[in-house]
């Protein structure tokens, strides 16, 4: 492989595996047929035409045309049909090579001649039905929420519930309770009997983690910068709504306040904007993956960040490049159930409006991941670790402790964007106030070590210690 190109050589090094596989040119329809159903169903990867099966060199395309052909003859022998980009030529040494790109994340479970495959080291193998039905659900195809759990009833539901989700849209008191639910996909007849969906039970249940144990929030409040023995901790149950205002609680108890001169005026507001927060809670209630027994939406506040943590990858065609813009929704009863109480746009995932909000506060923009089967979102304390503002607004907190009277901190907040202060300056600051006490003001802060006295007589002035 020495005349290659070196990406060219660097790809072949990776050898076949899950993500990779290399064919020579004359590899039959059916053989790419499964290999691009295999990653279709897994991650997605890519598939090089033209490579000598024994020595790994390009042998030299014959016919570019024609093996472009029989690429999209095989994704249209795989059920549904798989869309594909164009697949491109590229040189390899004197040769080419013909490159087949599978995007990850497609919308929807494929099988070629019945068989649904995937990816497992290096070869294709058949989905065990357990891991068929969860790709299934996880691409759409299948609905968890509007699955019936076997031996739910109308029973489990909270109709006190229920009737206040019908007086939140403004029914009138005689419309159907049940006729409602059944409308928004949360009860379903089967063999002439009502019986409740995975969203109803969530929703309106009397004990919805009987039917959904992880379906909880563990929120925490740890000392440091890092998970550690030292926390505040409260598991979050109860229906989905009850959970959200629950969440949200625990958030604004255990979260710091700033204190900011903006203008003339003294403010406190949270380290974190709590309507960023309340965006993120919602985006993870509605749109986690309730599929996934094994876990709980995790939110986690450290000394410097706060970050949610949610069950499962994100759905369907949405990616962390689109996520501000795509509109896909896994939970599509839970979250217009939740959109109905006013909790969520029906369309939207709101963290566009987590962006705006945070570049509204001067707050630096959070932190998007995606790895191990969950999604994390994470946001920056306005305070920081030690203790100096973010944002562009004078923090009054560290000074608390010194009993400063308003004019003094008029005075801190003057000197954090001027960076100095005359008496001149003070006096203009407070023109109804004696030059005798401005002088007291600022002879007191010198004392309490907050400033710094700069010169003498007409050259005096005043910094931030």
């Amino acid at each position: 492989m020495n005349s290659l190109p070196p990406e060219i050589q660097a790809l072949l090094a990776q050898g076949i595996g899950p993500k990779l596989h290399w064919f020579p040119e004359n590899i039959s329809v059916a053989d790419l047929a499964m290999v691009l159903t295999g990653m279709a169903n897994a991650e997605g990867g890519s598939v090089i035409l033209g490579i000598h099966s024994q020595s790994g060199r390009p042998s030299g395309l014959r016919d570019p045309q024609k093996l472009t052909d029989r690429v999209f003859q095989a994704a249209l022998l795989i059920s549904p049909s798989l869309v594909l980009p164009m697949p491109r030529l590229e040189a390899a040494g004197d040769d080419q090579i013909l490159r087949v790109t599978v995007p990850p994340g497609l919308p929807h479970a494929y099988h070629y001649e019945g068989r649904y495959l995937t990816r497992s080291g290096i070869h294709t193998d058949p989905l065990t039905p357990r891991r068929l039905r969860a790709l299934m659900i996880e691409r759409g195809s299948i609905h968890f929420e509007a699955q019936i759990p076997e031996g739910a009833a109308l029973d489990d539901l909270d109709f006190e519930l229920v009737a206040a989700y019908r007086e939140k849209l403004g029914l009138p008191p005689d419309e159907s309770l049940e006729a409602l639910l059944t409308r928004r996909g949360c009860l379903r007849l089967v063999h002439g009997a009502l019986q409740p969906t995975y969203a109803a039970l969530l929703l309106f249940g009397r004990h919805s983690q009987q039917w959904v144990p992880s379906a909880t929030i563990l929120a925490a409040r740890f000392s440091g910068v890092a998970v550690s023995d030292q926390f505040e901790k409260q598991e979050i149950r109860g229906t989905l709504p009850q959970q959200l205002n629950r969440a949200e609680n625990f958030v604004r108890d255990q979260v710091r306040s700033v204190a900011r001169l903006v203008g003339l005026q003294r403010t406190e507001t949270p380290e974190y904007p709590l309507e960023a927060v309340r965006e993120l809670l919602v985006n993870a209630v509605a749109h986690r993956d309730y599929n996934q027994q094994g876990d709980c939406i995790h939110v986690h506040i450290f000394a410097d960040r706060l970050e949610v943590h949610s069950p499962g990858g994100l759905p369907g065609p949405v990616n962390l490049s689109n996520l501000l813009e795509a509109r896909f929704s896994r939970n599509a009863i839970i979250a217009q159930v939740l959109s109905d109480w006013g909790y969520v746009e029906r369309l939207g995932y709101g963290l566009n409006r987590v962006v705006r909000v945070l570049r509204q506060n001067q707050l630096p923009e959070p932190q998007f991941e995606e790895s191990g089967g969950a999604f994390r979102v994470r946001l920056f304390s306005a305070i920081g670790t030690d203790a100096t503002p973010v944002t562009g607004f004078p923090d009054l907190t560290q000074y608390e402790l010194h009993d400063l009277n308003p004019r003094q901190e008029q005075a801190i907040g003057y000197l954090a964007v001027q960076k100095r202060l005359t008496n001149s300056d003070y006096q203009t600051l407070c023109p109804d106030v004696s030059s005798e006490t401005l002088r007291r003001d600022l002879a007191d802060l010198v004392e309490k070590r907050v400033l710094l006295k700069i010169g003498t007589k007409r050259g005096t002035y005043y910094i931030l210690k």
